[in-house]
């Protein structure tokens, strides 16, 4: 019974608003995370019906001496109604519940019955929006062509088409090598999927990389500040043909473990990993002086994100209050961009979002454009046309400073884009502007290494005035 009691106090924790599902059921041992998240969010969806069945069957009243939990109760009944039966050895609390066996399974086909439906995952319904969100496919061009994935697929029994019926697929129109698929497709047991050829990513999140553009040279070196779990890392390194060097930092040593997983199933060969905070990098350090490329995800609210699994739960405080210090509190950590913008051959720097919110987009964004890092570089915002032109949905006008700078940004909506909630921005530097600068830095610098010497600095020639005078003054 232990699990079922580990599966509960996951309940009760969540029904104290201790943190998101993510975050509590990555907190569940090891051994048991599988097993206990499975039951766990099986048990969320279908919450509101096993409340219905258990007060009709007046369990709780009936058992109150064995049952004194009421989320040990849910997760018991969920068993025996829709998984099979209690997978525990005989005890007091499950007789307690199988001695009522027979009526909850008849207050079960009562429900079903009373709201028209037959089989019991139509008395649920899944997030809305996630629902009307394709499976997005990227094909892993670093193993194999978008040519040979299609003549694979079909292989496979798939039609190329459209995306709006089973075992049928199309190209995306915005995103190269990105496919479409019927929402519900599955891949996990897919041998594409799990030999790293074929990798599961949202079509927004496939923006920032293409939008980054890093080079395909020998020569490239680029860095993805915030790597983990991989999926716009391995974007980046098949944009860059496996060649070059790409720098990928992740500070959490358990996310880091994911990204290691996840770099070698895809096959990058140009990545470096590095198990640290971006924000602790000295950006004058050799090792990155030739770094052009940045791309910045930060961890953020993830309000865009509509397939996450916190719509089964009221979440945390929501009062205006409460979310607005919440989200300036994420604002602040994601002015990362003036950090990015001290490597001295830094060109362009994307900076990306899963969220809706203009405090972690729009608003940081126009920050960054003020601070002194932007002007030293000097930093502007790319214009539309080399932010993915064609995509219709740009930035919020009131909450910039020039229109243009609006449409400088890409923006997703969920529910009306076919894709998570998602916000993008890039920022290249002033090529004639910032060579000056260079070069008057480099000046600068030499003329402090000479004086350090003990050399004094050289006198400019004056240009001999008296002379021209003279010249000047002959009739």
């Amino acid at each position: 019974m232990n699990f079922y009691f580990e599966a509960a106090k996951t309940l009760d924790r969540l029904d104290a608003k201790e943190s998101s599902i993510k975050g509590i059921l990555a907190t569940l041992p090891e051994k048991d995370i599988k097993r206990t998240a499975a039951l766990v969010i099986e048990t969320l969806k279908f919450k509101s019906v096993l409340l219905d069945i258990i007060k009709e069957a007046q369990l709780m009243k009936e058992e109150r001496k064995k049952l004194t939990s009421l989320n040990l109760a849910l997760v018991l009944v969920h068993d025996v109604l829709l998984a099979g039966g209690i997978q525990a050895g005989d005890g007091p609390i499950k007789q307690a519940v199988l001695r009522h066996k027979t009526r909850l399974h008849g207050e079960l086909q009562k429900l079903k019955a009373k709201r028209g439906v037959r089989s019991n995952t139509e008395l649920v319904s899944g997030n809305p929006h996630a629902e009307q969100i394709p499976r997005y496919v990227r094909v892993n061009t670093t193993m194999w062509s978008l040519e040979d994935a299609i003549e694979y697929l079909i292989s496979q029994g798939y039609t190329l088409g459209t995306h709006e019926s089973k075992k049928s697929f199309e190209k995306d129109a915005h995103i190269p090598n990105l496919l479409l698929f019927p929402a519900q497709t599955e891949f996990h047991h897919d041998a594409a999927y799990k030999s790293g050829k074929l990798i599961l990513q949202d079509k927004a999140s496939c923006f920032p990389a293409v939008v980054l553009a890093p080079p395909a040279r020998k020569d490239a070196v680029v860095i993805d500040a915030t790597a983990a779990p991989g999926n716009k890392t391995t974007h980046l390194s098949a944009l860059m043909r496996n060649m070059g060097k790409l720098y990928a930092f992740e500070r959490d040593r358990k996310r880091f473990g994911t990204l290691l997983t996840m770099l070698s199933r895809a096959g990058c060969k140009n990545v470096e990993p590095i198990n640290t905070d971006f924000l602790n990098v000295d950006p004058l350090d050799p090792k990155y002086a030739n770094v052009t490329h940045i791309l910045l995800d930060p961890s953020c609210s993830g309000s865009g994100i509509v397939n996450r699994l916190d719509y089964l739960i009221e979440t945390e405080d929501n009062s205006d209050e409460a979310q607005e210090g919440r989200l300036n509190k994420l604002a602040s950590f994601q002015l990362m961009i003036k950090h990015a913008m001290k490597f001295p051959k830094g060109a362009r720097i994307v900076y990306s979002t899963c969220s809706i919110h203009a405090v972690e987009n729009e608003r940081v964004v126009r920050a960054a454009l003020l601070s002194d890092e932007a002007k030293a570089g000097p930093f502007h915002l790319a214009p539309r046309k080399d932010v993915l032109p064609t995509w219709h949905r740009r930035g919020m006008p009131e909450e910039m400073d020039a229109s243009d700078d609006a449409l400088s940004v890409i923006r997703c909506s969920p529910g009306e884009d076919a894709t998570n909630g998602f916000f993008v921005s890039c920022f290249v530097r002033c090529a004639d502007q910032a060579s000056t600068s260079n070069k008057r830095k480099a000046v600068e610098k030499d003329e402090e290494a000479t004086v350090e010497e003990g050399q004094p600095k050289k006198k400019k020639k004056k240009k001999n005035k008296s002379k021209h005078k003279k010249v000047s003054a002959v009739p």
